[in-house]
């Protein structure tokens, strides 16, 4: 059934699919992208033999368009997401989507739904999600011939309620593999964090730290969000490694720290060193921040910072992209496209 506009809380809408009017799709056939366009149709039709089905031929972003105080929508470094979908292709051996056909097809599934991007303070936004999956039937261990291109969008509120800080446990288990594909955007990546994950929930956590997996020394990322943290000598830092998520918030918010004299870095960070933080965050686009209250290690509870206050530094990283984002300030040239 089709979201009737009139049905929506816009501060009670959860994080859940919603089916809106309009998406896009666009096909790769015979060595090539054919002509996209708008659909009304929310399904997607392909053989039990398709590609995705047995050998996980799949990527996907995320990004919002957001409700400025004029009415007018931003849409945030929308071809940064561009950039990493082509990266996350390459890596999947599969046929990159043109980066600016991809914005303007974010931009197109925005406009057709703008009724749907909540209004400006009530702390929801739409949420663009493009994805594309092999369909072409195989049954050996190949890539496939034929792509599925789509973006739909979903209004949601805040993944993570304020910034209220959360409890996170080291989790033994890895997310991806050194030099496997978790710098790539791909469903793989994070079926492996769901065990994990239900595990961590159950015992009251919020989400798992996962280890570098050749070491186990090192913090690589959360399951759902990078890692950063802000030194005793106020450094900002976050981890450098092959097997984390290029994340499009953690380069925006490095520019931010620059600005705040935090003198970024990203480096190897040891476990030891992350339960010493003055302040800690997970940092990416559902939450843009969610402040670290605890690290759980080996039943061994380690507070950064308070457990129910947020640190002065993460409050004025998360104000300053916020404003940026809804176009209360003005940030770098190129890093907010304005829609009608």
């Amino acid at each position: 059934m089709k979201q009737r506009l009139e049905d929506l809380d816009w501060k009670n809408l959860g994080f859940k699919y919603r089916d809106l009017p309009y998406r896009y799709e666009a096909k790769y056939q015979n060595g090539e992208w054919q002509e996209g366009k708008l659909t009304e149709d929310s399904t997607m039709t392909f053989s039990e033999g398709a590609e995705i089905l047995h050998y996980g031929q799949e990527i996907f972003e995320g990004l919002k368009a957001y409700r400025r105080k004029d009415g007018k929508i931003n849409l945030f470094r929308p071809d940064e997401n561009a950039h990493r979908f082509a990266l996350s292709a390459k890596r999947l051996a599969m046929p990159p989507f043109p980066e600016d056909r991809f914005v303007d097809a974010v931009k197109q599934v925005v406009l057709a739904n703008k009724e749907f991007v909540p209004p400006y303070d009530s702390g929801a936004t739409l949420y663009v999600r493009p994805l594309m999956v092999g369909t072409s039937k195989v049954l050996g261990v190949e890539k496939a011939d034929e792509y599925t291109f789509r973006i739909f969008a979903v209004p949601v509120g805040a993944y993570i309620k304020g910034l209220n800080p959360a409890d996170y446990i080291v989790s033994d288990y890895d997310r991806a593999a050194y030099a496997g594909t978790g710098r790539a955007k791909t469903s793989g990546n994070y079926a492996s964090s769901l065990l994990p994950a239900v595990d961590a929930h159950q015992n009251g956590y919020a989400d798992c730290l996962y280890l570098d997996p050749r070491e186990h020394k090192y913090v690589d990322e959360f399951g759902g969000a990078n890692f950063y943290g802000i030194t005793q000598e106020g450094q900002f830092v976050t981890p450098k490694s092959k097997s984390i998520l290029v994340s499009i918030t953690k380069r925006s918010l490095l520019e931010v720290a620059k600005w705040q004299g935090l003198d970024p870095v990203e480096r190897q960070i040891t476990l030891e060193e992350a339960f010493n933080m003055k302040e800690a965050g997970a940092m990416g686009t559902a939450a843009v921040i969610s402040p670290v209250g605890s690290i759980t290690y080996k039943g061994k509870k380690h507070v950064i910072y308070s457990e129910t206050e947020t640190g002065p530094i993460t409050t004025k990283l998360y104000n300053e992209l916020v404003d940026i984002q809804y176009g209360n300030k003005k940030g770098p040239d190129g890093w907010v496209q304005t829609l009608e």
